[in-house]
C-alpha cells in the first residue's frame, strides 16, 4: 500500500497559487506585514488585520499565504535581504566580520521583532534571502581559513542575536513610554540608584551610566566590547 507523504510545513515547500486579483501579490503582502510588525509587534499581527490594511478579503490573502506561520517565514526572509555582507576575499577578516555583525544588529534594531522570532519562524532558512546570506557568510569564513566555518558563524551570530534581542526589547519599552531614550533613562535612574544603594558595584555601574549623556554611545560600546571578545576567541581557532 502506498503511503501518503506529509507536506513539509513551510511556505518555501508549497507551490504558489495563481493570483485571484492583480493588485494583491505575495511581495506586497509581505512588505505590509513587515510594516505592521515594525509598528505593532508579532502579537498584534493577524491575517484579518493585514487583509484590512491591504483592503482585501481574508480569503484573497490566504490564496497567497496560507497561515500566519508562513507569513512570518516570508517576513524574516524579507528583512534578511537588507543585510550587507563583506566579500569572501576581504583582506582584514576581523574588520569584515565586525561589519557583518554590525549590519545584522542594525537590521535587528530596525525590525525589533526579528531576533525574537528567528528560532520560531518555521523553515525560514529555506528562503532565498536567508539562504543567500548563509552561503555568502560561509564562503567568507571558509576563505578566512576557519576549520569549521559553520560553528564559527553560529558563535558570531548567536552573540549578535542575543544582544539584539535584549536591546530591541529595551528600545520597544522606551518607545512605548513616548519619551526619548535619554528622557526615559533620566526618569528611571533615580529609582535605580536608590534601589542599588546597598550594592557597591551595582551602584558604581549606575553612576557611571548616568555620567554618559548619550545612551546610544553606551549601547554601542557594550556591543563592541562583547564583539571583540567573541572575535578574540574565534581567532584562536584559526590555523597558525
Amino acid at each position: 500500500m502506498a503511503t501518503r507523504s506529509t507536506p513539509v510545513p513551510s511556505v518555501w515547500a508549497r507551490q504558489q497559487r495563481e493570483p485571484d486579483q492583480p493588485a494583491l501579490s505575495r511581495d506586497g503582502i509581505v512588505r505590509q506585514a513587515v510594516v505592521m510588525l515594525d509598528a505593532e509587534g508579532v502579537e498584534a499581527l493577524s491575517m484579518r488585520k493585514l487583509a484590512a490594511r491591504l483592503n482585501a478579503g481574508a480569503t484573497s490573502l490566504y490564496r497567497h499565504v496560507a497561515t500566519k506561520d508562513e507569513l512570518m517565514e516570508l517576513a524574516v526572509d524579507e528583512v534578511f535581504g537588507e543585510m550587507a555582507l563583506p566579500p569572501a576575499d576581504s583582506p582584514d577578516w576581523r574588520a569584515a566580520a565586525t561589519e557583518a555583525a554590525e549590519a545584522f544588529r542594525a537590521t535587528a534594531l530596525r525590525h525589533p521583532w526579528l531576533s525574537s522570532v528567528l528560532g520560531q519562524a518555521g523553515l525560514a532558512y529555506l528562503g532565498p534571502n536567508l539562504a543567500s546570506y548563509g552561503e555568502r557568510l560561509t564562503a567568507f569564513f571558509d576563505a578566512v581559513g576557519f576549520p569549521d566555518p559553520i560553528r564559527a558563524i553560529d558563535t558570531l551570530i548567536s552573540y549578535v542575536v542575543g544582544v539584539s534581542t535584549t536591546e530591541a526589547a529595551w528600545l520597544t519599552t522606551v518607545a512605548r513610554s513616548g519619551e526619548t531614550e535619554a528622557e526615559f533613562i533620566a526618569r528611571l535612574m533615580p529609582a535605580a540608584q536608590q534601589a542599588s544603594a546597598d550594592y557597591a558595584h551595582l551602584a558604581d555601574a549606575y553612576a557611571a551610566a548616568a555620567a554618559i549623556p548619550d545612551p546610544v554611545e553606551v549601547r554601542d560600546a557594550k556591543f563592541t566590547y562583547g564583539l571583540e571578545v567573541v572575535l578574540d576567541g574565534l581567532a584562536l581557532r584559526l590555523p597558525r
